[in-house]
């Protein structure tokens, strides 16, 4: 997953985020990796004079910039900051652009889909349930950090060419105890509001029904 861009532009709005020469903050942005019902995710470079490391930004789109999705967005952000976890993608970074757009810098991944990475590899059953089992251990991780990832699908583990699996996206992530982070995240993870993948969600998720660490299970 290698790419390149010309020259940096320094950039003041949103829209110019969807080129090929584009920056945020110290970072600049090489090509789009993926986007989802909130945000778009770049893959980026810091090139300023402290380091060069290439990484995952995360941007909020342009007209999802509600009070509510920006809470959720915060939100997300803070979850990270409280997981190290060695097959949990890691937060590296977070900000706000010139127009007030938060975004997230997370641990590049350069990796398979868990399926593909399975059978390109030619994995026995045995070396399969390991890769389940490191998986679990992740997940597990999380729930002891009271976090429910609510959002576990193929599209969000990777596994890297060393063989670590990954899990990303904690986008629709939900707090079991938001009052430890205040208010703010609170509200963002407020009973009622249906946030999931239909085809991956849960019995409860898709009743609207409370959730808890089954959920993820």
């Amino acid at each position: 997953m290698n790419g390149a861009a010309d020259e940096p532009t320094h950039l003041t709005s949103l829209e110019a985020l969807t080129g090929d020469a584009a920056r945020v903050g110290a970072y600049r942005l090489v090509r789009p990796l993926g986007q989802g019902g909130m945000g778009a995710v770049y893959l980026a470079v810091r090139d300023d004079d402290v380091f060069h490391k290439r990484v995952a930004l995360k941007i909020l789109k342009r007209g999802m910039d509600t009070d509510a999705i920006v809470r959720r967005f915060r939100t997300e952000r803070q979850i990270l900051a409280g997981l190290d976890h060695p097959n949990i993608a890691r937060l590296i970074d977070g900000g706000t652009t010139a127009d007030g757009l938060p975004y997230l810098v997370m641990e590049y991944v350069e990796g398979e889909p868990l399926a593909a990475y399975a059978e390109e590899h030619h994995l026995e059953t045995t070396a399969r349930l390991e890769l389940f089992l490191r998986l679990c251990a992740a997940v597990q991780y999380a729930h002891q950090s009271l976090v429910i990832h609510r959002d576990i699908k193929p599209a969000n583990v990777l596994v890297t060419p060393d063989g670590v699996p990954k899990l990303l996206d904690f986008g629709i992530a939900k707090l079991l105890n938001a009052d430890l982070f205040g208010q703010t995240l609170a509200a963002a993870t407020a009973p009622g509001l249906q946030l999931m993948t239909p085809e991956y969600a849960s019995p409860e998720q898709a009743r609207g029904e409370q959730v808890t660490t089954a959920t993820d299970v």
